[in-house]
């Protein structure tokens, strides 16, 4: 990197907008949707979907709600315009979805464009031609007076050739992009898109959509959001154009782009689902739409199986979903900081159905999206205790007491520590299973029966410690009161109960009582055991005798 970088870099010179207004306006309705996956989405794939695929992807974003979806370049490829022919002589398209297609300001290919298009009941002509004074100076060597004849002549063209489809009943709608619009001089975009709109004519039935495109990002999102409010407030025939977003994400920053300029008052979008796109990416669709959800306005695209979406979406492209992305990432809906674990369990805890979303660290419900709640919580060496009470409660179902949480989750830390990587859920039951469930030496109960009288509780027991047997009797004001009295007349160490709890695990005929004790021995230590059985009675004597076992072999 360069010492001093403004040599050979400059900053992108602001719009000089005094009176710009989008900072105060808050967004009440979604935008028009165009997804772009078909097209901008596929080029940038190093393997292009086949037609197989691409069918696949496009039934999807039907599924997912689309209205507008651009389905290719015809005129670039045979693949591209046999798949638009098979859409529309296999009747695919639903009736309410407009197909777009992209095409130069060439003739030939104008021509070519309108043909793919033949038969189709709502169909989008998206015309571009570059603007830029890169373009205009390194690609075309051409003035601004002939970039605007090329978009002027390409539109007549698009006129020209689509009148016979319009005629045989396609609802035939026109989109103009000034390629590179955010790196064009303002004045010289609006006068392209205004000569465009000359030559098409729109109607208050038929508006016209420009889209503005950041084909490469340059500058920050408050810059882009200048451009647009300047570009709406200037063109004259406003209230019969539909403006239309397309950026890209190369400073990372493609979502913040676009809602900024859907402030400044863009009407439509066009994006891909998850962001595919050109070098860093088009703008992710799904982030977007789903912001506008937790802000209490619906999007109007469905993403309630973001599980089954993004599967489809990975097949289809041969890409992988980072397990960050936002929503619909792997670990996304996942907390491994122990102070976050807690947090989450206890909003969540407190979070009632009919209240608005407050889980904290969880800025949506996964359930919205057909995400797990299982998965929010994961265990590694730097998990708290909260979330492997969280894990074994969720997954396993036992609701561990409160004071039990800090030492199960020592317990498990210190084997995550050990293993040096994340624990699965099954892992964690099974640490749990030994250190708490399977305790059965050096101290092992054979037999266990109790009688009452007069409230006054009779066990009989026999346990074995140390290779021998012994048969236990004594007396208490319960089954537990009277075993730990039976156990003092052992040389076994002297221990209180300090607390007992139980649950019922699972339902049922097949439901057993699980049991937590905790006790404190004679030289102070405290410490948990836990049992299981059938019979309630069994499940609190098997939970005092793994606190013992736990007890005796502790170094």
């Amino acid at each position: 990197m360069l010492k001093n970088p403004a040599g050979k870099y400059r900053a992108f010179a602001p719009v000089g907008l005094k009176d710009r207004t989008w900072p105060d306006t808050v967004l009440t309705r979604p935008p028009v949707w165009c997804s772009v996956d078909l097209r901008d989405g596929n080029q940038a794939l190093i393997e292009p979907m086949d037609i197989p695929r691409k069918l696949r992807m496009f039934e999807q974003l039907v599924k997912i709600g689309f209205k507008e979806i651009e389905i290719g370049f015809p005129s670039a490829s045979q693949i591209e315009f046999d798949f638009c022919r098979r859409l529309i002589e296999e009747n695919r398209i639903p009736a309410d979805v407009a197909v777009q297609v992209l095409c130069q300001c060439r003739e030939e290919l104008i021509a070519r464009s309108i043909e793919a298009l033949r038969g189709a009941k709502n169909a989008i002509f998206h015309l571009y031609n570059s603007t830029s004074p890169a373009q205009r100076k390194h690609v075309f060597n051409a003035t601004r007076a002939d970039i605007v004849g090329i978009a002027v002549q390409g539109t007549k063209w698009v006129k020209q050739y689509s009148a016979p489809l319009v005629a045989a009943g396609t609802r035939m709608r026109f989109e103009y992009s000034p390629e590179s619009f955010t790196s064009t001089e303002l004045e010289f975009a609006l006068e392209i898109c205004e000569a465009v709109t000359d030559v098409w004519q729109p109607t208050v039935d038929n508006k016209i959509i420009l889209n503005l495109p950041a084909t490469v990002e340059y500058a920050t999102p408050n810059v882009h959001a200048d451009q647009i409010e300047w570009m709406a407030t200037h063109l004259t025939r406003r209230h019969l154009t539909l403006i239309s977003l397309h950026t890209h994400n190369d400073r990372g920053t493609g979502v913040a782009a676009t809602e900024l300029a859907l402030l400044a008052g863009a009407d439509r979008v066009e994006g891909t689902l998850f962001g595919n796109g050109e070098r860093t990416g088009n703008l992710d669709i799904v982030t977007v739409a789903l912001n506008l959800y937790t802000h209490g306005i619906h999007p109007g695209l469905d993403f309630s199986d973001i599980n089954h979406i993004r599967d489809v979406y990975e097949r289809c492209t041969r890409l992988e979903v980072p397990p960050r992305q936002p929503y619909a990432g792997e670990l996304v809906f996942t907390a491994f900081s122990g102070s976050h674990q807690d947090a989450i369990k206890k909003s969540w805890a407190v979070q009632k159905a009919d209240t608005p979303w407050d889980v904290i660290y969880i800025p949506i419900d996964p359930a919205d999206l057909g995400r797990s709640y299982k998965a929010i919580i994961r265990i590694n060496s730097q998990s708290g205790k909260g979330g492997v009470a969280y894990v074994l409660e969720n997954e396993f179902g036992f609701a561990l007491p409160k004071l039990m949480h800090k030492e199960i989750g020592k317990i498990i830390n210190d084997y995550a520590d050990t293993k040096g990587t994340e624990l699965t859920p099954q892992e964690i039951h099974d640490v749990f299973h030994r250190e708490y469930l399977a305790r059965t030496s050096p101290l092992t109960l054979q037999h266990f029966k109790t009688t009452e009288r007069d409230s006054i509780v009779t066990c009989d027991a026999e346990i074995g410690l140390d290779k021998t047997l012994h048969t236990l009797h004594a007396t208490g004001n319960g089954p537990i009161d009277a075993f730990v009295r039976a156990l003092g007349t052992t040389k076994l160490p002297k221990f209180d109960v300090l607390s007992y709890s139980e649950h019922s695990l699972g339902q049922g005929a097949e439901a057993r009582a699980v049991s937590y004790i905790q006790i404190k021995t004679e030289r102070g230590h405290t410490l948990y055991g836990a049992g299981i059985d059938t019979n309630i009675e069994l499940a609190s004597i098997k939970a005092v005798v793994s606190a013992l076992n736990r007890t005796l072999t502790r170094k």
